[in-house]
């Protein structure tokens, strides 16, 4: 779908978070009128004409004197977000905000937050960017800003805050899973100009590429990075490793394309609406550019939405085997809407679906090979996957529970891999991946297997 239409549809930037705002419709009093007029409306009037009391005792008795337009913001904002956790209200400036950051580029901390209970977590810290160098890590729980409580404050506002201009200083206050003492983080905000797409070469003639969000260019950095990667070595590739690992997701369109380009043909994903004439199916529309190479794809429970429709429709269709932990488990479509006033709301409008009719709402992806990132695997605060959120939409349409069948094209050294590192394993090294990044390492090994695999059967 053409990103510049009305309706624009995503696979929702997971916990990113925008201003409450602007756009106000009709006046209490023409609503009112038109409901009046039908009598099945009587309730609703009843409701607006509650809503317009208080609103009216609170212009005139609250304690401090009140902006009309944030009354009728916060109202707005209160409407939606009370839907679901992944439907809100932008104003003119939060709406832009999210253009630009679809685009790629934004100022701040380079976090990806969402509220839930009360509290602002982290979905996960973004590639090179303030968050990710301080160490802030996916199911930390941001407690205050500049030691300002966050304790009443709305997810927008706190993200307000942490925004900033570039080389203003901030510290945050963050509540860390099997860490008693609150963790102060001083960061200096920069402009986050996000690089999406990083690849480099592994060893036995086996491609690396790690996929951090799904702007509007995943799917030109995926190409280029596998063209360069083959240039690299010779014209080809024995295999691939995708890391989507802590990638909160991004746009829908960007998700189909990035899937097929490993996928020559057949249903990539689906979506079904409350309107039947709404549902829509998105099939594969390239060629495969590793040309048939094997493929392991990495993930966790902060590879949200487009990450678990790209790595639902691998999975389903054999293409790649999926090594890690537990997706996020997001499988909601939002529909943003431009309103009058330059603002915008995002809805939730459908539930998406695997090729093999799965909906991974409140489930989420489950690797082919299970590999816990450390040895002491941590659950943590809640709020990691998005069955831990109230008011989630249920899962509802597709097969359920129901498991995909056994695969029976693992090699089998997959058995022999373990389900997470020894005890004395180095800590995670961002400047050492290979030799400290226990789930890559396995990844690894995977796809240098399925190579030789493919290799022989080919003989």
């Amino acid at each position: 779908m053409d990103f510049r239409a009305r309706h624009w549809r995503y696979g929702l930037l997971v916990g990113t978070a925008f201003i409450a705002g602007a756009a106000v419709g009709p006046s209490l009093g023409s609503l009112g009128r038109a409901f009046a007029q039908d009598s099945s409306h009587t309730d609703m009037y009843q409701m607006l004409k509650v809503f317009g009391d208080v609103m009216q005792k609170v212009r005139a008795d609250y304690v401090d004197p009140v902006d009309d337009k944030d009354l009728i913001e916060n109202a707005i904002n209160g409407m939606l977000t009370g839907l679901d956790p992944h439907s809100s209200y932008m104003n003119a400036k939060a709406f832009k905000d999210m253009q630009i950051q679809t685009k790629g580029e934004f100022g701040g901390l380079g976090i990806e937050v969402n509220e839930d209970k009360g509290v602002i977590k982290v979905v996960s810290p973004i590639d090179d960017t303030p968050a990710a160098r301080a160490g802030i890590k996916p199911g930390d729980i941001i407690t205050a800003l500049d030691g300002k409580t966050l304790i009443g404050m709305t997810l927008n506002d706190a993200v307000d805050k942490m925004r900033g201009p570039p080389n203003s200083k901030i510290v945050l206050t963050i509540k860390r899973q099997n860490i008693d003492k609150p963790i102060e983080v001083s960061l200096i905000r920069e402009t986050i100009h996000i690089q999406v797409v990083k690849s480099r070469m592994e060893p036995n003639d086996i491609g690396y590429v790690r996929l951090s969000q799904f702007t509007e260019q995943a799917d030109t950095g995926i190409k280029q990075a596998v063209k360069a990667l083959k240039q690299q070595n010779g014209g080809k590739l024995r295999g691939l490793v995708l890391d989507l690992r802590n990638n909160p997701g991004g746009l829908l369109d960007q998700a189909v394309s990035v899937s097929s380009d490993f996928i020559d043909q057949g249903e990539i994903v689906s979506t079904r609406a409350r309107h039947p004439d709404d549902s829509q199916r998105w099939d594969a529309k390239g060629d495969d550019i590793l040309n048939g190479a094997p493929m392991v794809v990495l993930i966790n429970g902060g590879s949200a939405s487009a990450s678990e429709i790209v790595s639902g429709a691998l999975q389903d269709h054999r293409r790649a085997i999926l090594i890690g932990t537990p997706s996020f488990g997001k499988g909601s479509v939002q529909t943003v809407i431009p309103l009058p006033g330059n603002g915008a709301m995002r809805l939730t409008t459908a539930r998406y679906y695997t090729p093999s009719g799965r909906s991974i709402q409140g489930l989420g992806i489950t690797p082919d090979v299970p590999v816990q990132e450390t040895a002491t695997e941590r659950p943590s605060f809640g709020g990691e996957h998005e069955a831990d959120y109230n008011k989630i939409l249920t899962n509802q349409g597709g097969t359920g529970t129901q498991a995909l069948p056994p695969r029976t094209d693992l090699p089998p050294i997959a058995k022999q891999i373990p389900e997470k590192p020894p005890e004395d394993f180095p800590k995670f090294d961002p400047a050492k991946p290979d030799d400290t990044d226990f789930q890559l390492q396995q990844a690894v090994v995977l796809v240098q297997a399925m190579a030789a695999q493919k290799s022989a059967s080919a003989n």
